[in-house]
């Protein structure tokens, strides 16, 4: 296995990652709309992963009324910076190895 094949194996995996990251995200969201189901076990996992990374934006994007409008910001992010973030520093990576 050659440096280019590793490397696109680490990307992908690290790619793969924040898809599922996104996914955990989208379902701890979407519990809120089911007010018990964030006391079960699973809710309580789900919200040691998520609500540091949801947190850091709502500091600073306040809930509009009753709705919070920081978990789509912060769904936005992860996919178009974040995602795109890493396809760019995997394209950089690649065309030095080549």
């Amino acid at each position: 296995m050659g440096t280019i094949e590793i490397v696109s194996l680490i990307f992908s995996l690290l790619l793969r990652a924040i898809d599922i990251y996104m996914i955990l995200l989208i379902v701890y969201i979407l519990m809120s709309w089911v007010p018990a189901s964030r006391e079960t076990k699973f809710g309580i996992l789900l919200g040691k992963i998520t609500e540091p990374y949801l947190g850091f934006f709502r500091k600073f994007i306040p809930p509009l009324g009753m709705i919070d409008i920081s978990p789509i910001v912060a769904i936005f992010v992860l996919n178009f910076l974040i995602t795109r973030g890493v396809v760019e520093v995997y394209r950089l990576i690649i065309a030095s190895l080549m």
